[in-house]
C-alpha cells in the first residue's frame, strides 16, 4: 500500500487534532497526582479531549475500552485504566488518540508520579531524548529503515533494549496507516520505502530494560508489560514532513 502524501490543507487538519492531543497530555501531565485511580485519570483526560471539541479516538479502536491508555510501571503500551491506585514514585505512560474533523491525533508521555529514583529518570529520558534524536534526523530521501536504525541504535547505547512486535506507524484519517515503523531493524537500512515531503506518521520508542519480547496480560488482554518485570518507558509524537524537516504536530 503506498504511503500517503498530504496536502497542505490536510496536514492543518492533522495538526489541529494533533494539538488536542498534546493540550490533553500536559493537562493530565499538571493535574496527576499520587491517589489518584487509573480510572479517574481516563475520565479526567476523556472530559478534557471532549471539552476541546474532539472525540477520544482510542475509546471502542478494535474493541478498546477507555479514551486513555494508562500504563503504569511494568506496562509500556496498551494499559487499561483500572482502579490501581498511582503511588509516589510510580512511572505512568499516558498514551492518547483524538479525532477532530475526520482526522486523527496521537501522542505519548512517560511522567513521574511525585518523585522518582535516578533510574526511572534515566529510563524515561531515554525514551524522550530518541524520539527527538530521531525527528532531528528526518529528511526526504532517508528510508524508514534507516530511522529505524538510528532508534535501535540510539536505545541501545543507553544501555536498554527497544520493544519488539510494536511500531510507529502513519496516520490520517485512519488512525492507524502505512508504513510501519518499529524501533529495531528487519533486514538492511538500505531497502525499503523513503521518507517524502507530505508525509505525517507517529514516532514512538518503546523502551524495555533487559528483555524486548511483549507479554500481553491475560485478565484483560490489552495491556502490554516487559517480558522481564522491569519498569518500561514509552515517548509518541506525530510528525509531517514539510519543507524538508520534520514538523511536530502533537505539541500543545
Amino acid at each position: 500500500m503506498a504511503i500517503a502524501l498530504r496536502k497542505p490543507a490536510e496536514i492543518d487538519k492533522l495538526r489541529k487534532a494533533g494539538q488536542v492531543v498534546g493540550q490533553t497530555l500536559r493537562y493530565l501531565q499538571e493535574n496527576i497526582r499520587p491517589g489518584m485511580t487509573l480510572k479517574e485519570i481516563d475520565a479526567m483526560g476523556e472530559a478534557y479531549l471532549r471539552d476541546l471539541g474532539a472525540e477520544p479516538s482510542f475509546k471502542g479502536l478494535y474493541g478498546f475500552p477507555a479514551a486513555v491508555c494508562t500504563s503504569l510501571n511494568e506496562v509500556i503500551i496498551h494499559g487499561v485504566p483500572t482502579d490501581t491506585v498511582v503511588q509516589e514514585g510510580d512511572i505512568l505512560g499516558i498514551d492518547i488518540g483524538s479525532k477532530l474533523d475526520g482526522y486523527y491525533g496521537d501522542a505519548a508521555i512517560t511522567m513521574p508520579i511525585g518523585t522518582i529514583s535516578e533510574e526511572d529518570a534515566a529510563l524515561i529520558q531515554c525514551s524522550k531524548d530518541a524520539l527527538f534524536m530521531a525527528i532531528e534526523a528526518i529528511k526526504p530521501g532517508m528510508r524508514f529503515k534507516e530511522l529505524t536504525k538510528r532508534l535501535e541504535d540510539f536505545i541501545t547505547e543507553r544501555g536498554y533494549v527497544p520493544l519488539r512486535d510494536f511500531a510507529g506507524h502513519g496516520i490520517g484519517t485512519l488512525p492507524h496507516d502505512e508504513p510501519s515503523i518499529p524501533n529495531y531493524l528487519e533486514g538492511t537500512p538500505k531497502q525499503g520505502p523513503k521518507i517524502k515531503n507530505g508525509m505525517v506518521f507517529c514516532l514512538e520508542p518503546m523502551i524495555c530494560q533487559q528483555e524486548s519480547d511483549p507479554v500481553v496480560r491475560e485478565e484483560d488482554g490489552w495491556s502490554v508489560e516487559s517480558a522481564d518485570g522491569l519498569r518500561t518507558a514509552h515517548y509518541e509524537h506525530q510528525v509531517a514532513v514539510v519543507d524538508g524537516r520534520a514538523v511536530i504536530l502533537t505539541e500543545p
